[in-house]
């Protein structure tokens, strides 16, 4: 029997962190991080990156691009492995919520929302694989949302893209688990961070928010470290295509 104490340790690992710049894909990045792994964050803004590189010190490397830029792909991919080697595990945070309602929802808004979203996780996991299939051994981690089932005001292009995230989540396992590759999507509750601003900055409706949950209260960074170091890690190898709802309970009610 394995020790239990190796289950999450993610030394000589590799990882892939896009949204690495700030909120839930820095916590994710910097997690991961802390497990062992050597972690290439990705996001378009060179400074919050570079901020974030100081702070983890040799562990991290930093690429600053748009990963919804599908004709830059070969070049982001080339540049995410050039630090430390290919990923094993890779972990799409990087998103985009416009909050138009549905009679005012722009073409352009529509468009940037999915191919961030929905349309960066697949184009770049794919770019990716070969070095995982090479190996037998990969870990996909997507990030759902509540709205993946529950329906929010001003929340279709966001919805949209994260219903969409939970079925190709599922798609991803069916296609690439019988490689060793596990997908797998982390579906966060209320938690702040810089998409959530607003949400946070309203007392009340924040209030209202962690009422709806069973624990009664709004995520907090460290809530997401455990569930995200199970999926990445050698402790969830007969787990996938599963979405892991990290909400406190809301959608349990």
């Amino acid at each position: 029997m394995a020790d239990p104490r190796t289950l999450f340790d993610l030394t000589g690992r590799v990882a892939c962190v896009t949204g690495a710049s700030s909120g839930l894909g820095q916590r994710a990045a910097t997690v991961l991080a802390a497990a062992g792994a050597r972690v290439v964050g990705v996001a378009r803004r060179a400074d919050a990156l570079a901020d974030w590189q100081a702070e983890v010190g040799d562990a991290a490397a930093t690429v600053a691009a748009d990963v919804a830029d599908r004709a830059a792909l070969p070049d982001l991919c080339a540049a995410i492995t050039a630090p430390f080697g290919a990923p094993d595990i890779v972990v799409h945070a990087a998103g985009l919520n416009p909050r138009q309602p549905a009679q005012d929802v722009t073409e352009e808004a529509w468009d940037a929302t999915l191919a961030l979203n929905l349309s960066a996780p697949f184009f770049l996991s794919r770019a990716l694989l070969p070095a995982m299939q090479e190996k037998g051994w990969g870990r996909i981690v997507n990030f759902a949302s509540l709205q993946s089932s529950r329906a929010f005001p001003a929340g279709i292009a966001y919805g949209a893209s994260k219903g969409g995230i939970s079925q190709l989540t599922r798609a991803m396992a069916e296609a690439w688990s019988p490689h060793g590759i596990t997908a797998n999507a982390i579906g966060p509750g209320f938690f702040p961070t810089e998409l959530t601003a607003a949400v946070f900055a309203d007392a009340d409706r924040a209030a209202r928010n962690a009422a709806q949950t069973c624990l009664r209260r709004n995520g907090r960074l460290e809530d997401i470290d455990g569930p995200l170091l199970f999926l990445c890690s050698d402790a969830s190898a007969y787990v996938t295509g599963q979405i892991l709802m990290v909400d406190g309970g809301f959608t349990a009610k």
